[in-house]
């Protein structure tokens, strides 16, 4: 692939984050200010319910009978129209329903436009990375230029940005080269989208352990985005930190250390294995909601930010180690499957299940979609907790091995190469 194309491949992932970077955690202090805060757990949910449905849509028409960069053109403008559309409507019964359209758009370009860029690669292995890592670069950067420069955490700006963004993109995208449809002529059952076919080829044991343990913490990401942003504002309104009032800025920082933990993955996975790889990613959820309780009636800022630095280890040692073991289990007839499954099961029931129980309890105990501090401390606490829980059961009941062939190198490939989209 010459450097021309891939310049152009990797702007089309740096919009493609960007949009989502812009308002996924910035949308809960924005609902705050226009008396919706009570609506936070229900706008998230759109998102995975949308991931759930995108795979279908990608699956059944998409994949047959259209050209990818047309489809992802199309979705991305309509995305953008109803994105930009949201603020004339805060507070009325059309906000979330013009939320629910974008993301019904929105989340299905996430596989688009990964099988977009594999498709014009010759060594995807080592040219994938090279694009896919400027779409965590996109995210990280509009929280950087949301949070300190524009400091508009709370206003209306992030979803004119992002919106504007998706235009952008569905514009751009009638540019990039013809992607034909990658399975024209093929049949498609509900049964392989779903990977039922896959998960009874494997009838594993482990395998069934680690995809219940995979949707169980993603219950955790369904409460970080939505929440976390609004506790770390809390603080600074209360006066015990002066950092957090715009806290895009500071929750960015999480996807830098993504772009470092990613380097290290062939690192600690040849010398740790599957099973401690996935144990250290559950137990860094562990002691990220242990340290958020513990600063909530302090606000203490290192606190916070190592909280904050050490979710490259809570997704990258899960999720993309998650991903390295499936790529070894299974064979490439149905590898494709099983990965859908898995992100089925976290990107969508998971991150659901976690939007949903958290907004019950930020529901019944606060107001407006807020907890007090008190509050806040027992809420984190009780996610500690659960999650020491599922990463306890997941040890003693985990038992398995991959095939460490390829070493190092093959290891790295697999973790960068089909990695999804940024946590």
């Amino acid at each position: 692939m010459n450097v021309a194309l891939t310049a152009r491949l990797s702007l089309m992932m740096f919009v493609q984050y960007l949009i989502w970077g812009s308002w996924a955690p910035t949308l809960g202090n924005y609902m705050q200010t226009i008396n919706m805060g009570d609506s936070i757990s229900i706008a998230y949910a759109l998102g995975p319910i949308c991931a759930i449905i995108a795979p279908f849509f990608l699956g059944m028409v998409a994949d047959r009978f259209f050209d990818s960069e047309k489809v992802l053109g199309v979705l991305c403008l309509v995305a953008g129209i109803a994105m930009c559309a949201m603020p004339s409507f805060s507070g009325s019964a059309l906000f979330l329903p013009l939320l629910f359209l974008h993301a019904l758009c929105y989340f299905p370009t996430l596989s688009l436009t990964a099988s977009l860029a594999f498709h014009h690669m010759t060594n995807q292995e080592k040219e994938f990375p090279v694009v896919r890592v400027f779409g965590t670069l996109g995210w990280a950067s509009i929280g950087l230029f949301m949070g300190y420069v524009l400091q508009a955490d709370s206003t209306s700006t992030p979803l004119y940005i992002g919106g504007g963004a998706a235009l952008f993109l569905g514009l751009y995208s009638f540019t990039l080269p013809l992607t034909p449809p990658p399975a024209a002529g093929q049949k498609t059952s509900f049964k392989q989208i779903l990977g039922v076919d896959a998960f009874r080829a494997l009838k594993s044991r482990p395998f069934i352990v680690f995809l219940a343990a995979a949707m169980l913490i993603f219950i955790s990401f369904g409460t970080y985005f939505p929440f976390a942003p609004v506790y770390f504002q809390t603080l600074n309104t209360e006066g015990l930190s002066t950092h957090f009032a715009n806290p895009s800025f500071e929750m960015s920082f999480g996807q830098w250390s993504e772009i470092i933990f990613m380097l290290l993955i062939p690192f600690f996975f040849a010398r740790l294995g599957v099973k401690w790889m996935l144990m250290l990613g559950m137990l860094a959820w562990v002691a990220r909601f242990t340290l958020f309780a513990s600063a909530a009636l302090t606000g203490t800022f290192w606190v916070i930010m190592i909280g904050i630095l050490i979710h490259g280890i809570c997704y990258d040692f899960f999720f993309v180690t998650g991903q390295i073991y499936i790529d070894k289990k299974t064979s490439k007839e149905i590898r494709g499957q099983v990965q859908g499954l898995l992100v089925l099961l976290t990107q969508g029931v998971g991150f659901f299940l976690g939007t949903q129980i958290s907004g019950v309890l930020v529901n019944t105990y606060g107001a407006n979609g807020n907890l007090a501090l008190e509050d806040w401390q027992l809420f984190w606490g009780l996610f500690a907790g659960a999650t020491l829980v599922f990463a306890i059961a997941f040890f003693a009941l985990f038992n398995d091995t991959v095939d460490d062939a390829g070493g190092e190198e093959a290891a790295g490939a697999a973790a960068v190469g089909e990695l999804k989209p940024t946590g």
